[in-house]
Formats: structure tokens, sequence, C-alpha cells
């Protein structure tokens, strides 16, 4: 018999600890939640717990441990580049800018139960080259989520720097990676968040200039190993651990293709596709399955099995569909089903076992949050602030639509029976009442 994996472990102590949405997609990394009860119909007035104001702009997910709700936001704004902006629902630069022209960081950690603010801890961006790189008008330097094994808080910005701190806001260390390393340069500003694995802390930092894969001791952010990943290599995806045939896998899904390597060592086990334009969403795992999209707007989307340790250069593909996936927002798997929304407003739902499209729908507005799913309902959120709520079933049934009337970027997160929201000026908690 094979050991307990660390990926099983942490799939069962997402269970056992359900209200906790620790990291970037929640307990289980594919954004779903084991919880009953979820809240079905909501607006700007109607069945809101809280709302809470937020220090500044960001579009990091919400991470939540037992009684705290943690949130990282951007003071100031800094150089905007346009391209690739033809679905911004539009909130601009003038919006959050400062007179001295300053940046700053702020980690905010809200109190569950009625969205006090219990800490803040502030820090400001440290400009290495004397001109903050270029991000896209949807996001600033905020974007990546923070994560949280209960005893210490990681966050990380898109300057390279990088805090971990107590449950009580006390700074225990701090690094700026892109000064012991490479500076960070990437098309639009660097999107990927921190991953947690046993007792190390992983940082995929794909930019043109050079792209490496660190691993740092998470109670002092020493480094462990780093691989470098070559050049000309970009990607705003998270990278996240998975059960392989042989023991844990770390998956990483670029511009260059899909590598898995050895969590514990960064050793290169396998990889898989071709070069794409852009890689920004998050694989999804589900029974030794892969669902991956990955390239620019209406890109491809695969089922892969996963590959044995001596597979260096195996292709692993189940099926691949070559277009009509989002372009930032991530897959969803729930109920043997894909479910997925695009910058375009267009709604699916795929067949897992073959990627037939069950359903496809247009529902309107721009989809960048990425869906989550509980209790049966799958929750798709747009920039506009509106939620669309359906039962997991093919076809869908709508159950509700619901609207917050403020621009909404994040992806939600799930807890306590609770949906959290984080919209450009807010957080919102949203109460389990139903139809």
């Amino acid at each position: 018999m094979k050991p307990l994996c660390f990926f099983t472990f942490l799939m069962l102590a997402g269970q056992a600890a359900a209200e906790n949405w620790p990291q970037w997609r929640g307990p289980s990394r594919d954004g779903i939640s084991p919880e009953k009860n979820l809240p079905e119909v909501w607006g700007p007035e109607q069945n809101i717990r809280w709302r809470a104001p937020l220090a500044g702009l960001g579009t990091s997910t919400p991470v939540i441990w037992e009684d705290l709700v943690f949130l990282t936001s951007q003071l100031g704004m800094g150089p905007i580049d346009r391209r690739g902006a033809e679905f911004d629902e539009g909130v601009t630069a003038k919006d959050y800018t400062r007179e001295d022209n300053r940046i700053t960081f702020v980690v905010q950690a809200f109190a569950h139960k009625d969205g006090r603010q219990v800490w803040e801890h502030r820090f400001d961006a440290v400009d290495l080259s004397g001109s903050l790189p270029s991000v896209h008008p949807k996001h600033n330097f905020a974007t990546p989520s923070t994560t949280t094994d209960g005893e210490l808080v990681y966050a990380w910005v898109g300057t390279g720097q990088l805090v971990a701190l107590t449950l009580k806001g006390d700074l225990v260390w701090s690094r700026h990676i892109g000064r012991d390393y490479a500076p960070f340069r990437v098309l639009w500003g660097h999107g990927s968040s921190p991953m947690l694995y046993r007792d190390t802390l992983i940082l995929l930092c794909d930019h043109p200039p050079g792209a490496y894969l660190i691993a740092l001791d998470k109670t002092n952010g020493k480094e462990l190993w780093k691989v470098a990943r070559g050049k000309g290599i970009r990607s705003y995806s998270t990278p996240f651990v998975v059960p392989g045939p042989e023991g844990d896998e770390l998956v990483v899904n670029s511009s260059h293709r899909i590598e898995v390597y050895d969590p514990k060592t960064g050793e290169l086990l396998w990889h898989v596709g071709e070069p794409v334009t852009l890689a920004i969403g998050v694989p999804v795992y589900a029974n030794g399955i892969l669902y991956a999209s990955r390239g620019y707007s209406s890109g491809p989307y695969s089922a892969i099995r996963l590959g044995g340790r001596d597979d260096v250069n195996a292709s692993h593909v189940e099926w691949h569909v070559p277009t009509r996936a989002p372009y930032i927002s991530s897959l969803l798997y729930y109920n043997e089903k894909i479910f997925m929304a695009t910058e375009r407003g267009i709604a699916s739902v795929v067949d897992a076992k073959n990627g037939e499209t069950l359903w496809r729908e247009r529902l309107g507005g721009a989809f960048t949050a990425s869906p989550v799913a509980g209790d049966g309902k799958v929750y798709l959120l747009n920039e506009s602030g509106e939620t669309f709520v359906f039962e997991a079933s093919a076809p869908p049934k709508l159950v509700s639509r619901n609207r917050l009337e403020e621009r909404t970027l994040a992806s939600p997160a799930i807890s306590g029976g609770t949906l959290f929201i984080r919209t450009d000026a807010h957080l919102v908690a949203i109460g389990a009442t139903r139809r």
C-alpha cells in the first residue's frame, strides 16, 4: 500500500475544516466548498450580512481561516498598459492615484462574523529600476491572493515583495524576490499567487527576462530549491500540487507548456502541450485527470492524464478542444462536468469524459472571476457584479441572478455558509438565505 500522499491529507484536512478557504480556489484548490445551505438570492440591500470598505484596489481572492478573512490591496496607481483591454468595464487610473505618486500595499484582516477590521499591515512598493512596470487596467500589483496554514499568512505582490505575518498581523519575515533573483518584468504585471506545500512556500516567477520556480522554508523564507525555466516564458497562473501515480506532483501552466515537477526537489518529471500566447487559468484536478485551459481569448482546453515520473516527454491528452475556453477565468470541475464562463459573457457546460459541449449560452457581461461551487450549485460572477446561480446539471437550471452593482473582478470564496465577494471598493459577505 502506498503511503498517504500530501494531497490526500490536504483534502481530508479541507473537509474537516470546512469553514476555511485558505488559498486561491479554496480548501482543495478546485473552487469547491463541501458546505451545505449556501446562499441563493441577494441584492445590493438584500441578504447582505455585512459590507466592509477596502483600503485600496486589487483583485486578490478573500482567504479565510476560522474567524478571519484576509485580503490584499494597493493604494496608489502605477502606469497602465491598455493593450488587450477591449473587455474592460472601466475603473480609471484617476480613481486610485495619489498626490505623492507612492504605491503602498495593505494586508487587511476582517472579522468573519461582522466585517470589522481586526488589523492591517502596510508596506511601500520598492521599485528597483526607477520605473514600475505597466499593469493591465483590470488589475494592479495586488493581484496575487494570500495563503495561510493557520499559523502564518503569506502575502506576495507584483513587485516581488513577500511578507509572512502572524494571524495577529505581526511581521515574522519578509523578502523581495524581484531583488534577490531577477526583476519582476512581465506584460500587464505579475499575477501568480503563492502556494503552500508541507513546510515550503512555492513561488512561480515566469517572466520573459528570466523564468524560475522557487521553494522557500515557510518559517523563515530561506531558499530550499530553485529551478531555472529559461527566457521568453510568461505565466500568470498559480502552481498547485496533485497526487500523481508515484507521489505528489507540482503542476505549472505557462506560455511554454504544462510542466510537472517533484514539489520536494524541483525535479522536472514530465511535460505536455505546445507553446501558447498567454497562460492565465489554473488547471483543475479530478480523478487522475488535469483539466486545463491555455491561451489567449477563446483558446484551447484539454483533459490530461497524469504521467509517470520517467515520462519526461510524455503526451497524455485524453481529449482536446481547440477553442472557446476562457481567457482569464479558470475552469471548474463539478459533478463530472466542466463549467466555464468567458470574457465575452458566454457560459458553457462540458462533459468531462469526452469534452463534448452539453450546454452553451450567452449570459452577458464579461467574466474575469473564476467560478465556485458547493451544495449542488455553481456560482458565475461577472464584472458588473452580477452572480448567476445555477443548479449543477446539464443543461444547468438557473436558480437566480443577483446584482451587487459594483465592479467585481476577484473570484469569490465560501466559508461558514457565507459567500464572500470582493468588489473594487468592498468586501461583501452574503448570508445563506434561500428562495
